[in-house]
């Protein structure tokens, strides 16, 4: 009877085991990594699957594990704790310290992210590092059928061990911010505000040559954003990606902001939601009528007829087949100005003939 409970347990243990998460493994680090290395694969992975950004059906469940994984990984007696008995025994500690469950948000807000992504929680008190505006050069066959492009973007982010690199300063009342008392006279004492970029938080200010971050309090950061350039978006449209600009201690990130750009088409013009183009026709077909067609931004085929006489720069309008609408469900139209293209002169019996066909004496 006490082998087969025993058998029994081992079994349970094996299958809890088997189905427990690996934070390691869902961070793509070590088990001997760093709490700086754990620090920058959290920050690259949960940039990557936000779900604000990231429009796969897993996104958001991704981002729930990646920051769960953090959450314990960063903690140096939770790691120990996991690194002794799983996940389970991770969730067992939490229970008798009776902890809340780990929002992912609030973490992603420690690295810079959180406070605009998806209008989450805000920080007006804080102050911002300047938004950074990048012009993104399309064509108008991309704004015609959509298009995801992958842009890589350079910026400044926090070393990830900035936080070992403060130490307290009363005189500091935010970044850049130093206030001393100064005397005037017996009795009298002035408060004076004065810069001072050492200072980078209220109480806190910078460690000179601090051995934690050599290169100072930022370091250079390559990422790749994922792009959506919906049909139908205009030149001068913006895409804003919330709290993606440098980073600062003391700030909150602003926010990276791409600004559609048409290049300028040969053979199209856009009108708000309408193209334009010209075609040239013979003398002949202007007379009698005619049956062509052109190719549109995507290819396809698009007939224009005409059974009667065409005037000099007469426009024809084909409806629906201008550029897509935001609502998605209709486009605009499609103007075709006709030009004509005159002979530059007549044989006497050409003459006679038009004059024939024109009943004219």
């Amino acid at each position: 009877m006490f082998s087969l409970k025993l058998s029994f347990f081992i079994l349970f243990y094996i299958q809890s085991a088997l189905s427990a998460a690996d934070y390691y493994k869902i961070l793509g680090v070590s088990r001997s990594a760093s709490s700086a290395d754990i620090k920058r694969a959290y920050r690259k992975l949960s940039l990557k699957y936000h779900p604000d950004k990231n429009p796969s059906e897993d996104a958001s469940k991704k981002f729930s594990e990646i920051a769960n994984a953090y959450s314990v990984l960063s903690d140096d007696d939770k790691r120990k704790t996991y690194d002794r008995g799983g996940e389970e025994a991770v969730k067992q500690q939490e229970q008798r310290a009776n902890q809340p469950a780990t929002d992912p948000f609030s973490i992603f807000e420690h690295f810079g992210f959180g406070g605009g992504m998806g209008g989450r929680r805000g920080h007006d008190e804080e102050p911002r590092t300047p938004d950074m505006e990048m012009p993104i050069r399309v064509s108008l066959r991309q704004l015609y059928i959509g298009e995801v492009l992958d842009v890589k973007y350079s910026r400044q982010v926090l070393c990830v061990e900035h936080a070992s690199c403060q130490r307290n300063c009363p005189d500091c009342q935010g970044p850049g911010i130093k206030v001393r008392m100064q005397q005037l006279a017996p009795g009298f004492v002035q408060q004076v505000q004065q810069r001072d970029d050492s200072c980078v938080a209220r109480g806190k200010c910078w460690r000179q040559n601090c051995k934690h971050c050599p290169k100072g309090m930022t370091e250079e950061e390559e990422i790749q954003i994922t792009l959506d350039i919906h049909a139908g978006m205009k030149d001068g449209e913006k895409i804003k990606y919330d709290q993606v600009a440098d980073e600062l201690v003391g700030h909150i990130p602003g926010d990276l902001i791409f600004v559609i750009k048409q290049i300028p088409d040969k053979t199209f013009a856009r009108d708000g939601d309408d193209l334009h183009t010209t075609m040239k026709i013979s003398l002949e077909d202007s007379l009698i009528g005619f049956s062509t067609s052109i190719k549109h931004l995507d290819g396809h085929v698009v007939n224009v007829v005409k059974n009667d006489v065409t005037y000099c720069s007469e426009v024809v309008t084909i409806k629906g087949e201008g550029m897509p609408k935001k609502n998605g469900k209709s486009k605009g139209n499609l103007h075709i100005t006709l030009t004509i293209d005159f002979p530059r002169q007549f044989s006497p019996k050409q003459k006679e003939l038009i004059r024939a066909a024109l009943h004219h004496k």
